[in-house]
Order: C-alpha cells, then structure tokens, then sequence
C-alpha cells in the first residue's frame, strides 16, 4: 500500500507520463506473476484487464529488464500451446534476520520468496551489530552462491520499539549495542537497503498472509513470550504510533499486577510491572511451579498443562490473566479476531485460545474470536521474508524512475 501512494504521488507530479502508465501495467503484471504463479499472455490480460496487445507488450517489456522468464509451455488440444511467464527468480534477492539475545535466525530469498540459505547461531550481544549482520549476509551469499550484489534488501526484526520514521532503536534492553541509530552504521557496511521493525509488527504481517488472519482485514496479534507484545492491523495497515510504540503491552498497567511509581522502572520490569508481571515467560513459569506443572520452560509448561489431566486450572489462571490484556486491548478496537501468537500460544492451542476467549466475553463488551497462530513456523522471520520480498520488487521495478 505504501508503495502505491508512492505511485500515485509520481503520477500527480507528473501527470500524462506516458512511462508511469507502462509502470502501472508493469505492476500489474508482476504482481499477477507474483500471487499467481506462472501465466499465459491471455491470463495476464484476464486478469489484469488489460488487452492481449498491451499484455504481450508488458510481457515482452519485463522480459528485456530480466525480470520474468518464459517457464514453460501450457499445452492446447488444439493448435501450439501457449507461452508461460513467471518471475525470473534470479532477478533479485533478499535477506530476513531474526536477532533475539538468545540466537539469531537468518535466511536467503530469491524474489519468489524461495529460501536458498539459512543459519542459526548464538547471538554475542556484545558484538558490533553491523559487523554482526555483514558476517550473516556473507555466510548466506557464499552458502546460496551468489553475488552479495545480488541481494535488493535485508529486513532485521528485533524486540525493540523502533521509530517509524527515523527507525532509531529504543527499549532493546538486553542487547543495548543495538539500540539508537544502528541502521546507519549496517547501511554503510553493507552497502545495501536495509530496514529494522518490530518483531512482533513483521509476525503479524506473517499472520496476515499465511495463517489465521487471512481472511480479516482487522486483527490483533497477541504475543505471549519471553515479554508480552502485540501488533494491531486495521484495514490491512499496521498500527504503529507515533513513537512506534503501539502494542507494547509489557508495560501496560492492568488489574491484578503492580504499577511502578514515579515512571517506568526497568529494575522492576521482569516481577512487578504491569501486564510483563502476569503473562511473562517467568510469570508463566512460576504460575506452573505452583499447579505442580513446570518444565524447562514456559512453552513446555503450557504444553504439558493440554496433555495432563491435572492442567486445567492452570490454564484457567493463564487464560484469565491473559485475558486481561486482550480484554483492555478489545475495549478500545473491538477486533474481529485475535490470534495468539509465540511458542507458549502455540502450545496452548485451541485449548488455551477457547479459554482466552471466554475469559474475554466475561470482561468487557467485545467479543472478538480467538485463536491460536497457524503459521507453521517462525512466524518473525516468515514475516521479515514477505516485507523483504515486497520491497525488492519495488526497487526493480521502481529502481530506475
């Protein structure tokens, strides 16, 4: 969506342009290849409604930049089968990076989003951060054996709250070398396009696209981890606040939990401040202690309280306290839908999510629906792929206007 205001920005100051117009059906067409997969001419002009003259010339057009391939052939009963179009996947690629101070999860795209490279190692959270990222992006380059020049964009997600507009890191407590204006200091060493956001915000877009919010427009994803977050979409557009700062729920005060006095304490942050004091994986751990149910960690607590005959009170507290949250947060957006997302929910699963759910109609107004994340797997970086991807097909599409 951002990109097409900044489309329609180009056109009003440069009204008539006839290039913008081929741009406009230029994108047409690349978005089908992208959503759809591999198309004939006459499934471009379809779809796009553009007719078979000016597909085959957008075809054609793309074909010359190198950034759609012919793919193969659709096969007719009568006469020559058609020509198939798709993406040229070597026209571009991106990088995703997960970094939690525990590890660093990082993978290599193709434009088609297809994962050519991954690693996983422990984070030094006391190593430079744009050395750090320059090191990944050169193991990835030589695992995918391609050209770092090659790579359009690398996406970062942190726990942090970033700034929308500058995107100056705050709030990174536990891995303080990344916070202020790092992205500078990695744009100069990489000497690519990079962008840093909220783990959870680039979850949600994940959620969006691949798992239970697919079929809503305004959601809220609730995650319940190592410290409470959320990330709010209304009309497909991601709420982020003015400091970037939407959807930080750990400090949100609620019944139930202490409120430090005189500002935000964070000596206190982990027991005793607000909603991190309920849900927190330590909270969760030491609610589990006392049902007599506690694991190696939260996630194993909760899934060990699904499988055990014993395990429903402690998911009744669970889902009340986090009920809590979702009820402040629903009074306020009333949402048709809120998915809980990070380890502990998925192992919660619908046990936990219909619990949350009920506990949430008994205190306020809002009854949104509650589920569990479907995202297979890694939802952060799945997320850091997609905004990765969708902004190295701006810039080679765009990169020349």
């Amino acid at each position: 969506m951002d990109a097409l205001w900044v489309m329609i920005d180009r056109m009003t100051a440069n009204p008539g342009r006839p290039r913008l117009l081929r741009t406009l059906n230029d994108r047409a067409a690349l978005e089908l290849l992208a959503s759809s997969g591999a198309s004939t001419r006459a499934q471009v002009s379809e779809t796009t409604g553009l007719s078979k003259v000016t597909a085959g010339h957008v075809l054609s057009r793309l074909e010359e930049r190198g950034l759609v391939v012919k793919v193969g052939v659709r096969e007719s009963g009568r006469g020559p089968g058609a020509a198939l179009y798709g993406l040229n996947p070597s026209c571009g690629h991106v990088i995703a990076i997960e970094v939690y101070p525990d590890t660093t999860t990082a993978v290599l795209a193709d434009i088609t989003g297809r994962v050519l490279a991954e690693t996983t190692a422990l984070t030094d959270t006391a190593a430079d951060p744009a050395e750090a990222v320059h090191a990944i992006v050169e193991h990835l380059t030589e695992a995918a054996q391609i050209d770092r020049a090659q790579v359009q964009v690398c996406v970062i997600a942190l726990p942090a709250v970033i700034e929308p507009d500058t995107s100056r890191v705050h709030f990174c407590y536990e891995m303080p070398a990344w916070g202020g204006d790092v992205i500078e200091a990695i744009r100069r060493r990489l000497g690519l396009a990079v962008r840093i956001d909220n783990d959870v915000n680039l979850a949600a877009m994940a959620e969006r696209a691949l798992g239970a919010a697919s079929d809503v427009r305004n959601f809220v994803l609730v995650w319940i981890g190592r410290g409470p977050g959320s990330a709010v979409m209304v009309g497909d557009q991601l709420l982020r606040g003015t400091a970037g700062a939407a959807g930080e729920l750990g400090a949100m005060p609620v019944p139930g939990s202490a409120v430090s006095n005189g500002g935000f304490d964070r000596s206190r942050y982990e027991t005793a401040a607000a909603f991190q004091a309920l849900v927190g994986s330590q909270a969760v751990q030491e609610l589990a202690a006392r049902h007599r149910i506690a694991t190696e960690n939260a996630a194993q607590s909760v899934a060990t309280a699904v499988r055990s005959t014993t395990g429903a009170a402690f998911l009744d507290e669970l889902a009340r306290r986090i009920a809590l949250g979702v009820a402040s947060i629903c009074t306020v957006l009333d949402p048709e839908l809120v998915v809980l997302g990070s380890h502990v929910a998925s192992a919660g699963g619908d046990e936990l999510a219909g619990r949350v759910q009920r506990a949430v109609a008994d205190m306020c107004l809002a009854r949104p629906r509650v589920e569990a994340s479907t995202v297979p797997d890694r939802p952060v970086v799945r997320g850091a792929l997609l905004v990765a991807v969708e902004h190295a097909r701006e810039r080679v599409l765009f990169g020349d206007l």
